[in-house]
């Protein structure tokens, strides 16, 4: 899809940090957006910030197939056509403790989101694209469980693992029958260094009550891991600088208009990982590569996910 303008896309997770970045640089292309969240106070803050009639808004719950395909046919009324879905939101569960040791709400709210939600915006969307042979399909993964898991968080590179294998299967199945549609994993980086202030910090940030953990005042003390980070940075000397989410939407761009199907910036040490782990398995050695101090877990007691 080299030529961008007057082509629509939906982003799930838009209504702020990530997501809501894409739309900004898709509408920057000439492109018509919807921006999806679950969140409506958030989602109309941003529609309303970014202030353009090629813009719209949809709450949409993730988890529910019956929502993503309200939003497709919202879009499509709307706009008139849909060319690019970006499966983008997702949680982080605030888990607690070990993995064995981790609530099953937990589980089950970040697997809902994370894995099916991506699942309900591929099925929505996907058969659409294909019947017009065009189109673009974006799931957001992430270097923590796409790459090389941290250890420490348990959940969450759990369910972007899946997501990654997930979006392999789906471009090869797409070349299998020949579709024109094409297929992308965003793994969320910078060429900028530091961190992503993104609302994934914020574990257990607008937990539904169906996912409670049968602690009411638990499931509302919610952390923001991000200024735990940066406080445990600052404690060992470190400043710790915050990069531009306007480079992963970037990336997100140049992944639609040139059909890139590993949307990440090269880095050093996720490369050094991904060769750790690629020995390891090959040479059939246990995974020390994961062993490591790190400022972004805190105690296994006291970690969340990030």
């Amino acid at each position: 899809m080299k030529d961008l303008k007057g082509k629509v896309a939906v982003v799930t997770g838009g209504g702020g940090g990530i997501g809501k970045a894409i739309g900004v640089a898709f509408l920057a292309q000439g492109m018509k957006v919807v921006l999806a969240d679950v969140v409506k106070d958030l989602l109309d803050e941003a529609v309303l910030e970014i202030g353009s009639d090629d813009v719209i808004g949809q709450l949409t719950d993730v988890t529910s197939l019956d929502s993503l395909c309200e939003l497709r046919d919202r879009t499509i009324d709307h706009f008139g056509a849909v060319h690019v879905i970006c499966n983008n939101a997702a949680v982080g569960a605030g888990a607690t403790g070990n993995v064995w040791e981790h609530h099953m709400n937990d589980w089950k709210w970040s697997l809902d989101v994370n894995v099916l939600g991506v699942i309900n915006g591929m099925n929505a969307f996907i058969p659409t694209l294909v019947e017009q042979d065009e189109g673009h399909v974006v799931n957001t993964s992430s270097g923590n469980g796409g790459y090389t898991p941290m250890a420490s968080t348990g959940i969450y590179p759990v369910t972007k693992a899946a997501v990654t294998t997930l979006t392999e299967c789906l471009w090869g199945q797409l070349k299998e029958v020949g579709s024109n549609v094409g297929a992308s994993i965003l793994y969320p980086s910078t060429q900028t260094p530091g961190v992503l202030a993104t609302g994934i910090w914020r574990a257990g940030a607008n937990r539904p009550d169906r996912y409670g953990r049968g602690d009411p005042a638990k499931d509302a003390d919610v952390r923001d891991a991000l200024a735990d980070y940066l406080a445990r940075a600052k404690e060992a000397g470190q400043e710790v600088p915050v990069a531009p989410l306007e480079e992963v939407a970037d990336l997100c761009v140049q992944a639609v208009r040139d059909d890139l199907f590993w949307a990440t910036y090269p880095m050093d040490r996720q490369t050094d990982m991904l060769e750790a782990r690629t020995r390891s398995m090959i040479n059939r050695t246990p995974p020390e590569y994961l062993i490591e101090e790190n400022l972004m877990s805190a105690d296994a007691k006291e970690r969340g996910e990030q």
